[in-house]
């Protein structure tokens, strides 16, 4: 592919998955909300993802227990990505379909929320995880991407970005992430 040609397609999808953000305001309010109670009411967020997705699993969390833009008070969020001794141990032990599983059923509780990355909502490591939370009583909420794979089904709440590839799709959950950090930010922040 012509390097023009490439850069073209690049930017037609990035434009095509923020205009389709227009679409979703509903979902993404709803997420946001979800959010802000989950953590006001004392719960913990737990973000997963594989691949890009888990480095903006990796995101959301660490803008809620650091800070986004502003000095507040830190936020319980934890990345079930973010730990190589488990992930490595968990998945030599029980298979890496349980990586996520384990850690929501070592660390969740009720009344926390798990927050999922995926473009496609087909890996069966992201499933297991979903399942684990149910049944321990936490919340979900999913970003994802194409029809929302079988994750769709098992999310409380969801965001699905369609019509455009893995990348974009990823660029999206980007800018919805930090929707997601914003609206903390409005109720923890500093208050104008």
């Amino acid at each position: 592919m012509h390097l023009d040609t490439m850069i073209t397609h690049r930017l037609q999808m990035a434009r095509m998955a923020t205009e389709s953000l227009d679409t979703l305001r509903p979902q993404i309010a709803e997420a946001c909300d979800v959010l802000v109670r989950t953590l006001d009411a004392g719960g913990m967020v737990l973000t997963c993802g594989n691949g890009g997705s888990a480095a903006e699993a990796l995101h959301l969390a660490e803008e809620l227990s650091g800070r986004y833009r502003t000095n507040r008070k830190a936020l319980r969020a934890v990345s079930l990505c973010a730990d190589p001794t488990a992930l490595t141990c968990i998945a030599n032990d029980f298979g890496f379909d349980q990586v996520f599983a384990r850690q929501v059923e070592a660390l969740g509780r009720p009344g926390d929320l798990l927050v999922l990355f995926s473009t496609s909502g087909k890996s069966p490591n992201l499933l297991r995880a979903l399942h684990a939370a149910k049944n321990l009583g936490l919340s979900t909420l999913g970003l994802l991407g194409g029809e929302g794979g079988p994750a769709l089904e098992h999310c409380a709440h969801s965001i699905v970005v369609r019509g455009v590839d893995g990348a974009a799709v990823q660029e999206a959950h980007q800018m919805i992430m930090h929707m997601l950090c914003e609206a903390c930010e409005a109720h923890f922040g500093p208050k104008a």
